[in-house]
Formats: C-alpha cells, sequence, structure tokens
C-alpha cells in the first residue's frame, strides 16, 4: 500500500520540475496527438509492457544482493554505470519521489517510473551528455509515447492533470469512442493519490505504469493504487 504520510516537501522539488518540463514539451510539440480517446492508449498497453520490459534486466544488473529491491547505494552505482551526470541531490530526489512504500528500496515498478522519470528531465534537450545508455529505439520510443499519452490528457497545458481536463480529453472524440463516466472517474481516481484534483506527471506514471502491468515481482507487497486512503 502506498504510504501517504511522507512530507510533500522530499519530493515537490523534482515534481516542479517535472511540470515545468512537461509544459515545455506540450509548447514545443507541433504535431497533433496520436491519440483521441482513452480506448486508443488502452490498446497500446501491451506495446507498452512489451518496450519496458529491457528495463527488468537492468533492474537485475543493479540489484547486486538479488533482493528484488534497489537501494540508494545501488541506485547511485546503477547511474554511474548507465554514465549519467546526476547529483547528489538530484539522485536523493529521485530516490525519495520514487520510493512510494518507503520501504528505503525502489522495485521494478518504481525503478521503471524513475528511468522515464531521468529521461523526461534530461531528453529530449540539445545537449546528449544525459542520455540513457540503455536508451534503445524501442524504450525512447515507448517513453516518448507515455509522454505524449500525458501530454493528450493535458488538455490546458499546465504540466498537471485535472479532473475538469482529464474528462474532456476522454470524451472529446468520436462519439463511438466516448469513454464511460465511470471509466474516467476510476482512473482519475488512481491518479490522484491525495485527492487534491491536480496529478502530476510522475502520479501519472506510477497509475500507467500499474495499468500496463508492470510490477514488482513480490505478491504479498504488491502496492495497490486502489487502496489509498481519502484525505
Amino acid at each position: 500500500m502506498f504510504c501517504c504520510q511522507r512530507s510533500e516537501s522530499k519530493y515537490e522539488r523534482l515534481d516542479s520540475r517535472l511540470q515545468k518540463r512537461m509544459i515545455e514539451i506540450k509548447r514545443r510539440s507541433s504535431q497533433e496527438s496520436n491519440f483521441r480517446s482513452i480506448n486508443a492508449i488502452i490498446l497500446k498497453f501491451p506495446k507498452f509492457k512489451e518496450g519496458l520490459q529491457e528495463i527488468r534486466n537492468v533492474f537485475e544488473q543493479c540489484d547486486e544482493d538479488k533482493n528484488e529491491i534497489i537501494d540508494r547505494a545501488e541506485l547511485r552505482k546503477c547511474l554511474q554505470k548507465l554514465q549519467l551526470t546526476i547529483s547528489e541531490e538530484e539522485i536523493d530526489d529521485l530516490f525519495n519521489a520514487c520510493d512510494i512504500d518507503e520501504n528505503e528500496g525502489i522495485r521494478l515498478n518504481e525503478f521503471t517510473v524513475l528511468l522515464c522519470l531521468i529521461y523526461v528531465l534530461s531528453v529530449p534537450s540539445d545537449s546528449s551528455h544525459n542520455k540513457l545508455k540503455i536508451l534503445t529505439p524501442q524504450l525512447e520510443g515507448t517513453f516518448r509515447t507515455i509522454i505524449e499519452a500525458f501530454l493528450f490528457l493535458d488538455k490546458s497545458g499546465h504540466g498537471k492533470l485535472n479532473k475538469k481536463d482529464v474528462v474532456k480529453a476522454l470524451n472529446d472524440a468520436s462519439p463511438w469512442e466516448r469513454s464511460p463516466s465511470h471509466v474516467t472517474r476510476t482512473r482519475f481516481k488512481e491518479m490522484d493519490w491525495h485527492r487534491k484534483g491536480k496529478v502530476g506527471f510522475r502520479e501519472f506514471l506510477f497509475a500507467f505504469i500499474k495499468w500496463i502491468g508492470i510490477e514488482s515481482e513480490s505478491d504479498d507487497e504488491e502496492i495497490y493504487i486502489e487502496s489509498l486512503p481519502e484525505t
């Protein structure tokens, strides 16, 4: 279960950077979205899952003690192996933001989110010095399509999703592609952990990764978004 007691200050700096980056990407995007409805996104779930599978190999290599979590020391070594120039402060921000069950370890689904966050913050840019070493064309395409899915839902272009925009995005389609209202409500609730009516890219990613079926190997400690308490 998600632990919601963590002070928001531990990840608000990263979330603020992500919001600015999503606004920037939205403004720079000259192409019309390939998505027209939630169904169009759901139909790509198998492709998303396939595209993210190679992250499992990286995770297993970085998990030196084979306990199915990556601790802070292992994460630092992992990012060094991936030849990423990231400060200690940035590593701590990423770790805190992705260790959502606060067990001082990053599981596979959390590691998948972490790498995607690094991609968003570092790429696309004019500089390639921080490009992920594992970034195959398939993985980069998957990350880009996930970003596109977020931007499709972010009708306002504010870098965060609100319920009104999500409902509009899910229903501004051909009549036969309109999403049922209960689907819209459920999807937004799964993303809006703190029930604030606003969803950042990090929260969206965790929900999205769960929807497509990327989870840790431990069934006993699986994280369920549906279990989040209302605040």
